[in-house]
């Protein structure tokens, strides 16, 4: 479903009905243009709840509805939006085609409808359609409204240029209503008018080249349009198709976020495939060992800018989106975007949260607040149009391959702008630039006019208070988050190789059992943080599970203490303002990945030398055992042999 609309003068309120749906009714009207399916199931709603905010006299009054007669006259506009709204239409709203005169034209615009439905004036002319309302004109053979000033007086009323061009479209349009009735009195057989001044300037080249045709120089859309039916009454079968991509680079960091997410995913019940972007360098991937945690695209490390230098790791996902696009051929018309540290609880479908082309679903990050300020007029043509989201993104694939680069390319553009790094103007606690990637899709979706259908009930970071009733999809787990004394954050595992560590696991978060709170908004806070980690130890549990690990006491007392120990360092560094930036703590993975592992090798090592040392003695000792043993014997039947012999020489004696 494509609609253009354009907000209305007259159409300023937010009249909320009883019966209304919870989306937001969008301010709109004018023209519309929109698919047949949808306009099925909007018109008998559009009747309707015009029919019932006309009857609800209560609420006519002009600080309400701002009907500025206060007779609820604009009922109908109001039953338009509340329909839509009602069946989940959401619009793309263009103020750029159409014009109520007496406005003045933004600079560049050249709109292509004039709505006189408003009084408005040229000099000491003026026209208002009020005024006309039980008006013959049709019918009288010849008689026009009042002629408007002529173009060369309009050149000398106003010197500014985009005043004067609203003046010159209020004349056009009488014009060209003059015009019409001309040609519609000459059609019914009038008589030929008498020659005027006026009319030789109707019928004038100047006149015609005034009104030529005008083309839309907006935003060009897609001819291939694909539309939103109001049909969550399709079969499964009908459903459009979707891939669901992350991104990661070659570190034991982001490997058990891949054993977190992918386990979440299997349980999920998320149509599609999914696909982890894996960003490495030549080097790390020679040593990499999670090539089977997941369904893999590599992609070239960008940790490093190639052209710069800067070490910048966020920037490979953007980076990695891009090369997925050209290097892979995809049927999927939908692509969900995850973050590596997420953790799903079912399914994330643009049928369920209203995505369509030119409209991607997200997630509200309001600490975006640069999207309000000077960053965003620097670095988008379009900052009205900059939506602070991020985290989930549902994005139909073509405008995934309009924006991509884009993306990127903003991406590098905020990242080099270190002259408003500042908290004020970033809203980046670290004042450093690390969220410049997050700004990079924002201005991107901008400057091509994305917007986003902003959903608060998708995602929640654990540790959050709950929306009443939100039935959320994915946790978040980026930022620390606790339950009574019992704590995780994620930075505190930068250096620990649970998934290459047999029976490795976090520590456990409380028994929901013992969860007692005053209020019950504090319990499901701290309910779905519980869950949230047990749901990766289990992941994590089940991937040990997988690669056979062996069940020995030693090794795993031996590597849990060890990564633990690793994880409470890291975590009083961080509570000490020791902050060990992202980048140098990722250099240092490998290192502190063989550190953790080594231990138990060692530990296995010397408990085969044991063994055998034991086995080795037992061997010794039965052998000098049956030696001894057989010495024995032997001189005995040696001994006895003798004193036969003995005997016998007496004997014959």
């Amino acid at each position: 479903m494509l609609t253009r609309l354009f907000e209305d003068p007259l159409f300023p309120g937010n009249l909320e009905q009883r019966k209304a749906s919870r989306l937001l009714l969008i301010m709109v009207g004018g023209i519309l243009a929109m698919h047949i399916d949808d306009l099925r199931a909007l018109a008998r709603l559009w009747l309707s709840k015009t029919e019932e905010v006309r009857q609800d006299k209560s609420h006519w009054s002009t600080n309400i509805t701002g009907d500025i007669y206060g007779t609820g006259w604009i009922s109908e506009m109001y039953g338009y939006a509340i329909g839509a709204a009602e069946v989940g239409l959401r619009h793309k709203i263009n103020d750029d085609i159409m014009i109520y005169l007496g406005y003045i034209p933004r600079p560049g615009i050249e709109p292509l409808i004039l709505h006189y439905g408003l009084p408005f004036k040229v000099g000491n002319w003026s026209f208002s359609k009020l005024e006309h309302h039980e008006d013959v004109i049709v019918y009288d053979c010849n008689r026009l409204f009042p002629p408007p000033p002529f173009p060369r007086e309009v050149e000398m009323m106003e010197s500014d240029p985009n005043v004067k061009r609203g003046l010159f479209l209020s004349i056009e349009c009488i014009n060209t209503l003059n015009e019409g009735l001309l040609l519609h009195h000459a059609s019914v057989g009038c008589p030929k008018a008498q020659w005027s001044k006026y009319l030789s300037f109707l019928k004038s080249r100047r006149f015609s080249e005034l009104t030529m045709p005008k083309y839309w120089k907006g935003q060009k859309v897609d001819s291939t349009i694909t539309a939103q039916h109001v049909a969550l009454s399709k079969t499964n079968s009908e459903y459009p198709k979707i891939h669901t991509l992350f991104s990661t680079e070659c570190s034991s960091y982001f490997d058990w976020q891949t054993v977190g997410l992918m386990h979440s995913f299997r349980l999920s019940g998320q149509p599609g495939n999914i696909m982890r972007l894996l960003s490495c360098t030549d080097e790390d991937l020679k040593n990499y060992k999670g090539h089977d945690l997941a369904p893999t695209h590599y992609v070239p490390s960008m940790s490093q800018h190639p052209l710069t230098g800067d070490w910048y790791p966020a920037i490979n996902k953007p980076a990695a989106v891009l090369h997925w696009l050209s290097h892979v051929q995809t049927d999927a018309e939908f692509i969900v975007i995850l973050d590596a540290d997420m953790i799903m609880r079912g399914p994330i479908t643009p049928w369920e949260y209203g995505a369509k082309l030119g409209h991607p679903v997200s997630t509200p990050y309001e600490y975006l607040i640069g999207c309000d300020n000077i960053l965003a007029k620097i670095h988008t043509r379009n900052p009205s149009a900059c939506d602070k989201v991020g985290g989930v993104i549902i994005i139909h694939i073509d405008d995934l391959r309009r924006f991509a680069i884009l993306w990127l390319h903003k991406s590098e553009e905020v990242r080099a702008d270190k002259a408003h790094y500042a908290t004020n103007i970033t809203g980046d606690i670290y004042a450093s630039g690390w969220i410049s990637e997050m700004y990079g899709y924002s201005f991107a979706a901008a400057e091509i006019n994305l917007r986003h259908i902003i959903r608060r009930d998708i995602m929640i970071y654990p540790g959050y208070v709950p929306l009443p009733g939100a039935k959320y999809k994915v946790f978040h787990y980026g930022l620390r988050f606790g339950v009574g004394n019992w704590s995780f954050d994620k930075a505190d595992w930068k250096n620990a190789d649970v998934v290459n560590t047999s029976w490795a696991k976090f520590p456990e978060p409380p028994d929901p059992a013992t969860i007692m709170q005053e209020g019950l908004d504090a319990r499901e806070r701290d309910l779905l943080s519980i869950e949230c980690a047990r749901a990766l130890n289990k992941a994590l549990y089940l991937h040990h599970k997988r690669r056979n690990c062996p069940r020995l006491d030693s090794i795993h007392s031996t590597s849990s203490n060890k990564i633990e120990r690793l994880a409470h360092e890291s975590s009083r560094n961080r509570n000490r303002g020791k902050f060990v930036p992202l980048d140098v703590a990722r250099e240092k993975t490998v290192e502190s990945a063989a550190a953790t592992i080594s231990p138990v090798h060692r530990s296995r090592r010397l408990a085969r030398s044991s063994r055998m040392w034991i086995i080795a003695v037992w061997a010794v000792s039965i052998v000098v055992f049956l030696l001894v043993i057989s010495m024995f014997f032997t001189d005995r039947r040696r001994s006895v042999s003798r004193s036969r012999v003995s005997r016998s020489l007496k004997a014959h004696v």
